[in-house]
């Protein structure tokens, strides 16, 4: 491997991360969130490598849902992706790295990834970078690099690292022994107390050649697929979609289960700088560093004589209130609210399951739809008739488009917007309105340099946002609600 061998980072952001509802969700998940800081999770990964001339662009994968929230955020924070390739569906991460690795081989034979999923949270991004160049030469002699966290506490849920030894004190690779599922509080203790014990951070670095390589040999049943729908991806406005239906035929699997626990030349990289998966709010409460009562607040929230409690409010015209509460998770959306002791925070998924189990719509959608244009949120929803807050970007264009069941009054009530209703086209500024009948050919356009915000007002008799035909759409997304 050549001393100027650039790593390039391989960003996984396509996990729906339910334990972490009502905050993120299926149509929304917690790598997009400002959970941490001012920056979304996602935006903090892609920076941990921007700054540094030892990392190339990004590689991002996603789902084809997330493909404009991705650029947009990374747009946002000043960073030009290498690729965003697109997953046809969720199939586990080996399928994703292994679709990475045969993409940069085809760019570069020699290629380095690190695997990094984007909802981590690192705090110390120096560290790590220094963690990752560690590293480097046991890559050099085709080993594959995983990223063991320094344990501070007998976690039962994360899985662990066995090393062959102790880590030396300069944190140089270890070899390692085995991955050990997540244990019971008794064994994880005794494995912290032991010193050769790790968390597992699921963080890989290797050369894109070898990872290939241990895939051919551990995971025959996820390469024939994955290289065909490689080989046989389309460019589509600057993404990179794999081939749907060659993408169907690897089987769903963990990058671990597939490859990690199998290949006999492992090495372990110590870290102890700093990690969390953020694998539940017991985890963001430990991360917001509680103040001397355990309390961590974010949002309009306020606690009154709590202890070890996190109480989080989303919405500006709420306000969250706490009172002698003890070892509480309290997070409150405009359309649901989370309430639980800190200790059963790892139970949020029954919850989410069992409203999915009844059809309820907060199991998975949030009520902000965020599109490539902006977003929209429902104010009000009747039987005949549905009142939304839709917010368009500056310079951006929603879809030319019709539909069958409802028609549509705007009202803008901030910028200036472009209106298309059939053969007639616009400018309406704030307090003006316009008529949308039903099946008229119409779109709306922000032509201005401020973002345009307008009142929609649907009736009908049906107002699914399936209902719409596109004509012409600047994102090329086909027919249907998101397209």
């Amino acid at each position: 491997m050549s001393g100027e061998q650039k790593i390039t980072p391989v960003i996984l952001s396509g996990g729906s991360g339910t334990r972490l509802w009502p905050l993120s969700r299926k149509s929304y998940p917690k790598q997009f969130a400002s959970l941490l800081g001012d920056r979304t999770l996602f935006q903090q990964a892609a920076q941990r490598f921007a700054d540094s001339a030892s990392y190339a662009a990004p590689v991002i994968i996603t789902g084809s849902d997330f493909r404009f929230i991705v650029t947009e955020q990374l747009a946002e924070v000043g960073i030009d992706p290498g690729a965003v390739i697109i997953e046809p569906e969720p199939r586990n991460t080996a399928p994703a790295v292994l679709a990475g690795a045969l993409y940069l081989i085809s760019q570069d034979p020699d290629a380095v990834m690190l695997i990094a999923p984007s909802d981590h949270a690192i705090p110390d991004s120096a560290a790590f970078r220094d963690a990752v160049r560690r590293g480097l030469s046991a890559v050099a002699q085709g080993k594959l690099i995983t990223f063991g966290i320094s344990p501070d506490r007998a976690e039962t849920g994360y899985g662990y690292l066995e090393l062959d030894g102790r880590p030396d004190a300069d944190g140089a690779p270890v070899d390692l022994r085995r991955f050990v599922e997540k244990p019971e509080p008794a064994r994880a203790a005794e494995m912290v107390a032991s010193g050769n014990f790790l968390w597992n951070a699921g963080i890989f670095l290797a050369r894109a050649a070898d990872l290939v390589q241990a895939f051919q040999a551990y995971a025959p049943d996820v390469v024939g697929p994955v290289e065909r729908s490689v080989r046989n991806a389309k460019a589509d406005l600057g993404f990179l979609r794999l081939d749907p239906a060659a993408f169907s035929g690897a089987p769903s699997i963990s990058v671990d289960y597939a490859v990690m626990e199998k290949a006999p030349n492992l090495a372990v990289v110590p870290f102890s700088a700093g990690w969390s998966d953020l694998g539940g709010w017991d985890a963001v409460w430990r991360e917001q560093v509680p103040d001397d009562n355990g309390v961590s607040l974010s949002g309009p929230a306020e606690a009154v004589d709590c202890r070890d409690t996190l109480l989080r409010a989303e919405s500006e015209g709420q306000v969250l209130v706490g009172i002698g509460l003890d070892n509480i998770i309290a997070i409150a959306m405009p359309d649901a609210v989370l309430v639980a002791p800190k200790d059963r925070a790892q139970d949020v998924k029954k919850a989410v399951e069992i409203l999915k189990a009844k059809g309820a719509a907060q199991a998975e959608t949030l009520p902000r739809d965020y599109r490539p244009w902006g977003w929209f949120e429902t104010l009000v929803l009747g039987g005949r008739f549905q009142v939304k807050r839709i917010v368009v970007h500056p310079g951006a264009s929603l879809s030319l488009q019709s539909h069958h069941h409802r028609a549509e009054h705007w009202i803008v009530v901030q910028g200036t917007a472009k209106v298309t209703v059939d053969d007639e086209v616009r400018l309406l500024t704030e307090n003006q309105s316009v008529y949308i009948p039903l099946g008229a050919v119409h779109r709306m356009q922000n032509p201005g340099k401020v973002p345009m915000v307008l009142i929609e007002v649907q009736t009908g008799s049906y107002l699914g946002e399936d209902d719409i035909i596109r004509y012409e759409d600047v994102y090329a997304r086909g027919q249907g609600a998101k397209g």
